[in-house]
């Protein structure tokens, strides 16, 4: 009789623990500005989340201003940087965003305007001599001024000199992987004010 006591003890403590985990990870999912997996798709949209709502199924508020794709930037599938706020959107044919973030770039902005990707390379050196991956070219000015994004192998951003003239758009690793993959040869890229 003990031995059966005890089991019951164990058996309701463990649905008291379980329940308090489950109160706490109820509240933290629901604690505000705590960005959702939704804001953070991958490129190819594989979220299950249905229209209007988060990946947890409650509605999802106006999407942010900051992480909108910007209004008169083209149609279709499509790359957009914006030069004020240092921000890229990888675009999908239905004109959602799947993935935005912030980039840094060096010393020379190219034009807005429509562009498409001229070359790639998995490696490279950047201008500022840091080991550099998944690099997508999509412009070289009447300077000579190549353009293009790029991840420094280590995440850091660069520290372009003044007086030296380079295009390169630095990304996370992990943006710069996911630029790779959705910025094939002769994809466009719309670059926005």
């Amino acid at each position: 009789m003990a031995r059966s006591s005890s089991g019951a003890m164990v058996a309701a403590l463990t649905v008291v623990a379980l329940t308090g985990v489950g109160f706490l990870a109820y509240q933290a999912d629901a604690a505000p500005g705590r960005p959702h997996a939704a804001a953070h798709a991958s490129p190819s949209g594989s979220g299950k989340s249905s229209p209007g709502q988060d990946s947890a199924g409650k509605d999802k508020p106006a999407q942010d201003a900051a992480t909108a794709v910007p209004a008169n930037s083209g149609t279709g599938k499509r790359v957009v940087y914006a030069l004020a706020a240092k921000r890229v959107w990888l675009v999908g044919a239905g004109g959602q965003a799947g993935r935005s973030f912030e980039v840094a770039p060096s010393t020379v902005n190219p034009l807005p305007g429509a562009y498409k990707v001229t070359s790639r390379a998995p490696t490279g050196s950047g201008s500022d001599g840091v080991p550099i991956e998944h690099i997508v070219r999509f412009h070289r000015d009447a300077a000579g001024v190549v353009f293009g994004f790029s991840a420094a192998v280590d995440g850091s951003s660069p520290k372009p000199s003044g007086t030296q003239k380079t295009g390169g758009i630095r990304e996370q690793p992990a943006d710069g992987r996911a630029m790779w993959e959705f910025a094939v040869s002769g994809a466009s890229v719309v670059v926005v004010p």
